[in-house]
């Protein structure tokens, strides 16, 4: 099988019976030797004996607070204090994805961004590793990276963020070069029909542009959403992108990111939009349940709008959690 998003470390993880991911002294491990855990150059002895004690020979060993609050930097003490308290729920939960459920149904106000978006990256990679299609999985980056929006030549074309950023860096140490490139979005590669087979070998390198004008960008991230809703909750959706929403009275809406619940509370409320917010929904998704038994009575077989936008400084930001606690299911253990 071929295979994509090594860096996120799943081949360091073990699987259980039903294919969920176990964590192992190897992934921890790797996870302190990551560039943001390791002590600077001039990190004192406390918090350099803590990691190494860690890195080298007891990943999972109970870290006292003491230990942490001997550490002379105020900001590598939080930093240590949100790392163990990270580690500590991974080694309690059965598996990572039951992990990121305790997350996204209200313990993710104390944890970091940066570790859900590395906890989404790993339960997508699980969740796709059967099926591997390139347009679902570039669409899956925006689950744990942000995206820089570019209008060109009609086309809304989505570019990782930190990889916009570098070319833009590039394109001010050399202005006569950036002024001729054009917009950094189109100096990259867009993911199309033609070159899907390349997405692999640069997975990790995150620089592939998605058209999400075009159809199949849409699909993808309408398959990403259901393979993602399927693999952590076990339930069956049909998801499709559509142009507008047909619909009145909504049962429903699940915001996709801060932005678009904003503008979707306004809409619930009969609140009308000023220009410039309708201007920055990016697409619109009908859902669908295939067992409306896993569905409150006041939505029944009714549909799901799922929404989403860009911020005013044309970032998108998507909240994958939102697709985890935002659902209109019945209570959790009513779930399959």
């Amino acid at each position: 099988m071929t295979d994509f998003w090594i860096s996120s470390g799943h081949h360091l993880l073990d699987r259980d019976g039903s294919g969920r991911l176990i964590v192992t002294d190897a992934f921890l491990k790797a996870y302190l030797a990551r560039p943001e855990l390791l002590p600077p150059q001039d990190a004192c002895i406390a918090e350099r004996r803590l990691h190494h004690d860690l890195l080298m020979h007891r990943p999972r060993r109970p870290v006292e607070e003491e230990e942490i609050a001997a550490i002379e930097d105020l900001d590598a003490r939080e930093n240590w204090r949100f790392m163990i308290a990270f580690r500590d729920l991974l080694l309690a939960a059965p598996s990572l994805e039951a992990a990121y459920l305790e997350l996204a149904h209200g313990a993710a106000g104390s944890t970091p961004p940066l570790f859900m978006n590395q906890l989404a990256q790993l339960v997508l990679r699980n969740a796709f590793d059967s099926d591997p299609d390139p347009f679902a999985l570039r669409a899956a980056e925006l689950f744990y990276r942000a995206q820089r929006v570019t209008v060109h030549e009609g086309r809304v074309l989505l570019a990782d963020s930190e990889t916009i950023d570098l070319h833009e860096r590039e394109g001010r140490a050399f202005p006569l070069v950036g002024m001729l490139a054009g917009p950094a979005a189109t100096q990259l590669d867009i993911l199309e029909d033609g070159n899907t087979a390349g997405y692999f070998d640069r997975s990790d390198s995150f620089d592939m542009v998605l058209n999400l004008s075009g159809g199949e960008a849409r699909r993808g991230l309408a398959a990403a959403m259901t393979g993602w809703i399927g693999h952590l909750l076990g339930v069956k959706v049909a998801i499709e992108p559509v142009e507008r929403v047909e619909d009145k009275n909504w049962a429903w809406f699940v915001g996709l990111d801060a932005e678009a619940t904003r503008i979707g509370n306004a809409l619930w409320e009969g609140r009308e939009l000023d220009p410039d917010a309708a201007e920055r929904v990016m697409a619109l998704f009908r859902l669908e349940f295939r067992d409306v038994g896993d569905v409150r009575p006041e939505v029944g077989a009714r549909p799901v709008w799922l929404i989403l936008a860009m911020t005013p400084d044309r970032t998108v930001r998507l909240k994958p959690q939102n697709l985890v606690a935002g659902l209109p299911l019945k209570l959790p253990e009513m779930v399959h």
